[in-house]
């Protein structure tokens, strides 16, 4: 692909691209049930330059740095809240969470990324989080695209506690094994994602993603007692394109 030179490129409009729709996700870490929530997306690309790809599962961000084939920028990213009565027992509750921290981004080719996150919760768990993957990338600039790729999640003590730990006060109240779920791999799986335009204007995205918890995740009394081990996601959005010069 020939690139246009940087000042050309700065001077083309922008193309908007909108994406509103639904998706299903565990209702909170280590749920046997899921939650219906929305799914909206919001990209932009100069000229006639494709859109840029992100996961399905990628925390909201954006570029602060490009050099070569790497890629840093913030993420940010919400995990629902953990009530007594959506687990059915009397665990404690965590509040919806926000996680704040930065992603990196590293292409080895136009088709093969590597991706990796941390954040760290300004409230509910109070824990550190990271994920790591990567991404088979295969397009035909907006017409299509389909990616998929491996996923692992790692997370602190604090985290571990919040949803997988059952203290002594827990365990009179519910019966559980008191059990310390330490840091560690809380989970390892795929996401796969496509994009497909009907028109210039009108396309549609969807994806699909498994979890598999495993080490002190998966041995957790609450997840063995009330949730699963195997946790799936997957949406679907309508996608609309306007500005520049989309017909």
């Amino acid at each position: 692909m020939v690139s246009a030179p940087a000042n050309a490129q700065d001077k083309d409009p922008w193309r908007y691209r909108v994406a509103a729709g639904a998706q299903v996700k565990p209702q909170y870490p280590g749920a046997d049930g899921v939650a219906l929530k929305p799914m909206i997306d919001v990209d932009r690309a100069r000229g006639d330059a494709p859109f840029e790809f992100e996961a399905a599962d990628d925390s909201f961000g954006f570029n602060l740095v490009e050099a070569g084939g790497l890629e840093i920028g913030p993420a940010v990213t919400m995990v629902s809240p953990r009530k007594a009565k959506d687990v059915g027992a009397a665990v404690p509750k965590v509040a919806r969470t926000f996680e704040v921290g930065a992603y990196a981004n590293f292409w080895l080719s136009d088709n093969v990324r590597l991706h990796s996150e941390a954040r760290r919760a300004v409230n509910g768990h109070d824990g550190w989080v990271a994920d790591g993957g990567a991404d088979v990338v295969m397009r035909d600039g907006d017409a299509w695209l389909f990616a998929i790729g491996p996923r692992v999640t790692w997370a602190d003590g604090s985290y571990h506690d919040a949803y997988y730990s059952v203290t002594p006060a827990t365990s009179l109240a519910t019966g559980l094994t008191v059990y310390d779920a330490r840091a560690g791999i809380e989970s390892y799986g795929a996401t796969a994602s496509a994009d497909f335009a009907f028109t210039s204007r009108w396309g549609v995205s969807l994806y699909g993603k498994y979890d598999r918890l495993t080490g002190d995740a998966a041995a957790s009394p609450i997840v063995r007692q009330y949730g699963s081990r195997d946790q799936f996601s997957a949406g679907l959005a309508l996608s609309y394109t306007f500005g520049g010069g989309t017909r």
